[in-house]
């Protein structure tokens, strides 16, 4: 289709690739990358952000760091979109310590989008506290929170074993941010305590959810079951995933 196109504009080249690097066609985004800057045409924030997030995917730190060095060039490395891929590519790649001096350099201008991102990569790479700083840093200076900073943020706290400020967070976010806990939040703390060993404590958390739990909170909660165990409360709870999924075969 794009190919038949008799007039290929920046929207028309953009579109294809961010339509492949969302589909996870990392590698094919890559090559269009490639095709595109061949083709002459002017690169812009939102091909520089999708072609980033396919080296993320694909934990290419050296083509990264040249397609880094492609936007500092163009002016687009302090770009609140381009930055922000950046830091996923360098976090994803395992260089922290390049995520944050991306973060660093946009202290005047940085969006949600971007704290969330570091936040995230702290967390991938245990570094749980430091989220969780870089959190009451966004609440000292009133930067907007969404729904991603608390999964980011909760995420981080379960992979550190932060069990009482994770499950803090979560009770806190409806009533003192606005905010009300979505499944992926409660999925996170259940993750949080089947981590801690605590199954009996995310078996709780679950009955007392407002919604009902869907696959992915099940899911997560077998996983702790069978890491802890827990062999016969894994069983119900597979069956019930059965009830619900007969065709998936996590169970």
């Amino acid at each position: 289709l794009f190919e038949s196109l008799k007039s290929k504009d920046l929207v028309s080249w953009n579109s294809m690739l961010t339509g492949l690097s969302r589909t996870g066609l990392s590698e094919d985004s890559v090559k269009f990358f490639s095709y595109l800057r061949s083709s002459n045409v002017e690169v812009d924030d939102y091909a520089f952000s999708a072609v980033l997030r396919s080296c993320s995917d694909l934990a290419t730190l050296e083509l990264g760091q040249q397609i880094h060095g492609l936007a500092a060039k163009s002016s687009f490395e302090s770009n609140e979109f381009v930055t922000s891929s950046l830091i996923l590519m360098y976090s994803k790649c395992g260089v922290i310590e390049n995520a944050r001096k991306c973060f660093e350099q946009i202290s005047s201008k940085r969006s949600t989008v971007a704290w969330n991102t570091m936040i995230l990569g702290y967390a991938q790479h245990g570094l749980g506290q430091v989220s969780l700083d870089l959190f009451s840093q966004m609440c000292d200076r009133n930067v907007k929170l969404d729904h991603v900073t608390f999964t980011a943020t909760l995420t981080a706290c379960s992979h550190t074993g932060l069990v009482q400020e994770g499950l803090g967070l979560l009770n806190s976010m409806e009533p003192v941010y606005k905010i009300q806990p979505r499944m992926e939040h409660y999925a996170a703390a259940v993750d949080l305590l089947g981590r801690a060993g605590l199954v009996n404590k995310a078996k709780d958390l679950i009955e007392s959810m407002p919604l009902k739990p869907d696959p992915i909170v099940l899911k997560t909660f077998l996983g702790a079951c069978r890491a802890c165990g827990e062999m016969e409360m894994a069983t119900q709870v597979a069956n019930h995933l059965l009830e619900m999924e007969p065709e998936d075969h996590f169970t």
